[in-house]
């Protein structure tokens, strides 16, 4: 197989792949948008009223594993997308793709964690459906959520509003999530301390908008393809070079301690918990300072800053040492299935 006549499992990777096969496949044949003007989630206007409107699909395997499982990551993740869309979440779907031979207990217990997860989150899980499918392997599921939002006041994001000399801002460390599936996946001890970021977010966005409006420019959820794919996605969009410094970065040392041992760089590890925001700079201390209230932003910090328009856009990060790195879009993903 070949990467231009077969779907490959990194094509889901939230990579280079991934982008390809949206910019290239699937845009053109539904007739959708630029690909470069993609966001997590669509404002639909009808009658003078407008809404927000998200999906996502859930494949993680194993479906329970430190921090979270697949119930509470649907609830999560489609929350988070609302959130990052300046949007205040309202309500969800839950479809069910279930495979012969699954726990009715395992099912129980994700789904009750789902559905704990909806109420601390204030949502509600308004309807869904369920099929029954063969099984493939070990018994697993997929669950498909779509949710909608009310667009908050003062919610002005997007990439146009991005401009030179913005801070970038990030909540806590990273990798948590990809490297806790990981752990657990593969039976590893490495770091018995580690677990999943899988959290809502939308409490963080909802006090920046709030305090600052539209001093606030951007906002995303580094999920598939980690930090990395997140700030590549931000400089192609807005033309601009995107800086950020190694030292800045929160770090966690048992999720530091997994990536090294299995070889991964952390840059590019999915996360569940964390937001990347783009503020205007006088807004950035004030900015981490609203974020450090909230115990979903255990580490908030000003990790770089928007640059100049280019032709040729890049992310770079200035290492430990002084040096400077070439941040870029990872191919595929190193950890299929963890989201």
């Amino acid at each position: 197989m070949t990467q231009r006549d077969h779907i490959l499992l990194a094509h889901g990777g939230g990579g280079q792949l991934t982008a390809e096969l949206v910019a290239e496949v699937i845009l053109p044949a539904i007739g959708g948008q630029d690909a470069t003007a993609l966001t997590d989630a669509a404002e639909v206007a009808w009658g003078g009223a407008r809404v927000v409107f998200t999906t996502d699909s859930y494949v993680v395997q194993p479906l329970e594993f430190a921090g979270g499982d697949i119930g509470k990551l649907a609830v999560c993740g489609t929350v988070n997308d609302l959130a990052v869309a300046a949007a205040k979440p309202v309500a969800l779907s839950m479809s069910l793709v279930l495979e012969e031979g699954l726990e009715i207990e395992l099912l129980r217990r994700v789904l009750a964690s789902g559905g704990e997860a909806a109420r601390r989150a204030g949502v509600t899980i308004v309807t869904g459906d369920t099929k029954v499918i063969d099984r493939r392997g070990e018994p697993g599921m997929t669950i498909n959520t779509a949710g909608i939002g009310a667009p908050l006041p003062g919610g002005r994001v997007g990439f146009r509003h991005v401009g030179a000399g913005d801070a970038i801002i990030l909540t806590g460390p990273l990798g948590l999530h990809g490297l806790a599936v990981m752990c657990r996946r593969k039976g590893l001890s490495i770091a018995s301390s580690l677990e999943s970021d899988c959290q809502a977010i939308h409490e963080l966005t909802a006090a920046l908008l709030k305090a600052l409006g539209p001093r606030v420019h951007w906002m995303r959820d580094p999920t598939r393809g980690g930090l990395a794919a997140t700030l590549v996605d931000l400089a192609r969009a807005t033309g601009r070079n995107v800086e950020i410094h190694q030292r800045a970065i929160p770090t966690d040392p048992p999720a530091t301690g997994a990536a090294e041992m299995l070889g991964l760089d952390l840059l590019n590890v999915a996360n569940e918990g964390r937001l990347v925001a783009v503020v205007e700079a006088a807004a950035a201390e004030q900015a981490v300072n609203i974020l450090a209230t909230h115990e979903a932003a255990p580490a908030p910090v000003i990790i770089g800053n928007m640059g100049e328009a280019t032709d040729m856009p890049l992310v770079e990060m200035v290492t430990a040492a002084g040096g400077r790195r070439i941040v870029q879009m990872p191919y595929g993903e190193d950890l299929p299935r963890i989201c």
